[in-house]
């Protein structure tokens, strides 16, 4: 698969606004994506490839923790850098970045709300991507009522006793730590503490190999856990703060995955604006089709609005504003669905070839449709910004 060159962006150019040093990291990522995923792409979604290598070489250049803290090794980057190099990274292989983005917050997560000994133990190691992690908040009869999840820990002494199971795992059974959501107290969110457990726990074990339409360069399975003793030390935060670090997660988490749909668009533009130029039909090439023109550059100005979008979210949540949550959710709404028809139309201007798996245009289509239910469905997205228009 080949890709055009960055001197091609013209008005969607992903580097316009940006920092010197942002430039730079964004450059960095573009390079790898182009070099060390893009001609692997097609391989790792047909064989169901998870490339740890390939991400061990990606940590190498700092994107194992990106927005964790140096002294645990994490590159200390903003979430707006986050979303640049996540941006980046995408256009080059969506599901590994997304897979690489849930990383990333489940290694931030650990060093913001443990403490020094948890950090020290468990970071460094997920920085390098030595070592893999997965976030399990999903359980099969909770999805979006999040809070009403049931996975139990019953405390005994200084070890805690877990039973249940987790569903839709991203790297579950692939994956060596599991920062996992569950159940301490009473019903409702208040009742929810997070464990972090590593693999080979006795009693942790996993469900099948999902069979997805895309996403398949990482494994996804249900995690099970059946009498599995987790040391109370390896609780984060309090007991009952669970679900307020896993949402506090899942703000990071919402742009993050809203980048990869951002790189995911940003590909498929460029690949449309090829085939448009290189095909012919009646004659000519299809890019003095005055309709395809349109939609080409409706394409490139909804890219530009979403990507726009979420940098404006990253740095809400970067500055802590009370206002960051909800604009995070905006974000993802709005740039999930959008980037999902920018893909879509790439690959419906690409004719019947656009539906030949030797055209990257539908693995990225594939990809990135499932940016619309995870990370909060885009419905309860809808619910999170009204609820806040409507409150008093």
């Amino acid at each position: 698969m080949r890709f055009p060159s960055a001197a091609q962006l013209n008005c969607f150019h992903a580097s316009v606004g940006l920092t010197e040093e942002q430039k730079e990291f964004q450059k960095v990522a573009l390079d790898f994506a182009a070099k060390e995923m893009a001609p692997h792409m097609a391989e790792w979604d047909e064989k169901e490839i998870f490339p740890v290598e390939t991400m061990r070489k990606a940590a190498q250049l700092g994107f194992g923790g990106i927005y964790v803290k140096p002294d645990v090794g994490g590159s200390g980057l903003s979430r707006l850098d986050t979303s640049v190099i996540f941006e980046a990274l995408s256009t080059g292989c969506t599901s590994t970045t997304a897979y690489m983005s849930i990383h990333n917050m489940c290694a931030w997560m650990i060093d913001t709300f443990g403490n020094e000994e948890q950090r020290r133990r468990f970071c460094p190691s997920l920085c390098s991507m030595e070592k893999f992690a997965s976030y399990c908040l999903t359980e099969p009869g909770s999805g979006s009522d999040a809070a009403s999840l049931l996975t139990s820990a019953q405390r005994t002494g200084d070890t805690y006793v877990l039973n249940g199971s987790k569903a839709f795992i991203s790297g579950g059974g692939d994956t060596d730590v599991y920062v996992v959501m569950c159940r301490t107290g009473g019903p409702g969110p208040k009742g929810i503490s997070c464990l972090v457990l590593e693999k080979g726990t006795p009693g942790l074990s996993f469900g099948k190999k999902e069979r997805k339409v895309g996403w398949n360069s990482q494994p996804t399975r249900a995690v099970i856990f059946e009498d599995c003793a987790v040391p109370v030390g390896n609780r984060l935060g309090a007991e009952g703060q669970g679900f307020s670090i896993a949402m506090k997660g899942l703000n990071g988490g919402r742009i993050n995955i809203a980048s990869c749909s951002l790189g995911a668009a940003h590909a498929c533009v460029l690949l449309a604006q090829e085939h448009l130029t290189v095909r012919k039909q009646f004659g000519e090439p299809l890019a003095n089709n005055q309709y395809l023109q349109f939609g080409l550059a409706e394409m490139a100005t909804r890219l530009v609005a979403a990507r726009l979008m979420v940098r404006n979210a990253a740095r809400a949540l970067q500055e802590g504003r009370e206002d960051a949550a909800v604009l995070c959710s905006m974000a993802k709404l709005f740039a999930t669905d959008e980037c999902f028809a920018i893909c879509n139309q790439a690959l419906q201007m690409h004719g019947g070839y656009g539906y030949l798996k030797d055209y990257a245009v539908q693995q990225f289509v594939r990809d990135v449709r499932v940016h619309q239910i995870l990370e909060g469905t885009n419905e309860v997205m809808r619910m999170i910004v009204a609820r806040n228009l409507l409150q008093g």
